[in-house]
């Protein structure tokens, strides 16, 4: 089932959501309202068919995939960074499926140097492939330190690197000297990637 399906099979009405679809593909800066609108006028509880996605979520997408990549340009980044935190997310979660992807970077190490433990998380999903290897292990640490679950990590297997394994085998000798425990995930990584460069 493909998003819009998953969104429309949960909504009882889905007139505001075709009407805003097809204005912002056809008057691109509509984005500017319809973007805002999509938690009041669809919902904001749980998406049956895409676990850890809200119907806002994926509303929000789907009007970001709606617009052409000449209004992506100047319309992503202001929805971004004047975004409440739902719509930051949605921005996140968006840009794997648009075609223009001069903004991700950006976009990428701002919601990494936040405290909101849903934008790490939606920063460190597929779109997080376009981040630079640094930037890539530090998202990866802090979501180590965030207790965030490491499955939610998009490549996490292929591009962990003996690199991240020192730095988190730092992070987790620290955490166990000021008596914090680490999650499972986190130490059953640094074992996976102390067997791969032994």
């Amino acid at each position: 089932m493909n998003l819009y399906d998953s969104l429309t099979a949960e909504l009882t009405d889905t007139v505001w959501l075709d009407t805003a679809l097809e204005t912002v593909a056809r008057q691109p800066s509509a984005i500017g309202r319809q973007f805002p609108a999509a938690g009041r006028r669809c919902g904001r509880w749980a998406l049956a068919g895409l676990p850890g996605w809200t119907v806002d979520d994926a509303a929000r997408v789907l009007l970001l995939t709606r617009l052409p990549a000449s209004a992506l340009q100047t319309e992503l980044e202001p929805l971004y960074r004047y975004g409440d935190a739902a719509e930051k997310r949605a921005v996140l979660r968006a840009l794997p499926l648009l075609p223009v992807q001069d903004s991700f970077p950006g976009i990428l190490l701002d919601a990494l140097r936040t405290n909101d433990t849903r934008l790490v998380s939606a920063a460190l999903g597929p779109a997080a492939a376009c981040l630079p290897a640094a930037a890539w292990r530090q998202g990866v640490l802090k979501a180590v330190f965030m207790g965030l679950p490491l499955a939610d990590v998009a490549d996490l297997d292929t591009r962990a690197d003996a690199e991240l394994a020192t730095m988190l085998a730092g992070l987790v000798e620290e955490r166990h000297a000021a008596g914090r425990a680490v999650a499972d995930d986190a130490t059953a990584l640094l074992h996976r990637l102390q067997e791969k460069v032994s």
